[in-house]
């Protein structure tokens, strides 16, 4: 009886071993491909502050709420069956969807820019796509909406970079790893959105309630934050130009065409041979020139062909 129990036990102990080592297995697969997205997850928190700025105070957090959840909802549900699925039967078709991901943030982009350089020009151009809302209901849903479509692209290259960086061959390790990611880095990034977002209220309060140094502090808060944010917008609009126009480089290097597919680091090598961050800095900029040459190019496409088109498919189930 003894040796039997003492049997069973041992069984357990070597089920409680193989199960700790495959959530280490998982932390550490995790952490790498979090690692390696940490320059995509980055644009991911500066673009998404954007999208809250002009609400009321009390609407922040519950706008943050719903992007944070549908942009879960790209990941688990939509992403990482679609990453899995196409790196076992389509593995090629992986980079032309990301390409038109990022043809789609150098759009959405090169709108922001032309926003800032013609307000007038922006607003007629969004009023022909039909993204003008009526009513500030209307416009949080719009907001929302843009904010998850953003998310999408931004998430599905994380999910690349991610899945790249799995050396097992596992199947259900990879989709475990896959989802500790997701799930990670969405607490991560609207984590960091929301703290961005209420810093000023923080701010206000330590300067109410405070006093001597606390005070002080909250109203340097209070007044730095509405530059911090201009200039996050700034970031974020920078960031889906260079994201989006380096994915559409680099998919036009792997299709062949190299000279311009590696024009960012060609000219990063030219000009800085000894690379670091200033090289790193040159090739950034290069790809967010293609992207907002790209984005500006899309505009009249999206304007003339890409939304009558979806408009007449609207209309198309009542007629």
């Amino acid at each position: 009886m003894a040796t039997g129990l003492l049997a069973l036990l041992d069984d357990i102990a070597g089920i409680a071993k193989i199960a700790a080592a495959s959530v280490d297995d998982v932390a550490a697969h995790a952490a790498k491909a979090g690692a390696k997205a940490a320059g995509v997850v980055i644009d991911d928190a500066a673009v998404t502050p954007r999208y809250v700025v002009g609400f009321a105070a009390a609407r922040e957090i519950p706008i943050v709420k719903k992007i944070a959840i549908g942009s879960l909802r790209n990941k688990l549900v939509f992403l990482l069956p679609a990453a899995l699925a196409l790196s076992a039967f389509a593995p090629w078709l992986v980079m032309p969807l990301l390409m038109l991901g990022g043809a789609f943030l150098c759009y959405e982009g090169a709108e922001k820019v032309w926003e800032k350089i013609s307000p007038h020009g922006a607003h007629k151009h969004e009023e022909k796509v039909g993204a003008v809302p009526q009513d500030p209901r209307a416009l949080e849903d719009a907001r929302v909406a843009g904010a998850i479509r953003t998310d999408f692209i931004l998430s599905a290259e994380i999910m690349a970079i991610a899945l790249a960086t799995i050396t097992t061959d596992s199947f259900w390790m990879r989709a475990i790893v896959l989802a500790a990611v997701a799930v990670g880095i969405t607490f991560v990034v609207y984590g960091a959105v929301a703290v961005i977002v209420k810093a000023d209220d923080a701010g206000a309060a330590m300067a109410r309630g405070g006093n001597g140094a606390v005070a002080a502090l909250g109203r340097l808060i209070v007044r730095g934050m509405p530059p911090f944010l201009a200039l996050l917008a700034v970031v974020g609009t920078a960031a889906m130009l260079w994201v989006g126009g380096g994915i559409v480089l680099h998919g036009l290097y792997e299709f062949g065409l190299k000279t311009i597919g590696h024009l960012p680091q060609d000219l990063s090598h030219a000009l800085l041979p000894s690379g670091g961050f200033l090289a790193w800095l040159v090739e950034a900029i290069v790809a967010g020139v293609f992207g907002l040459l790209l984005g500006a190019a899309i505009i009249p496409l999206v304007e003339r062909v890409v939304a009558p088109l979806a408009k007449r498919l609207r209309r198309a189930p009542a007629a």
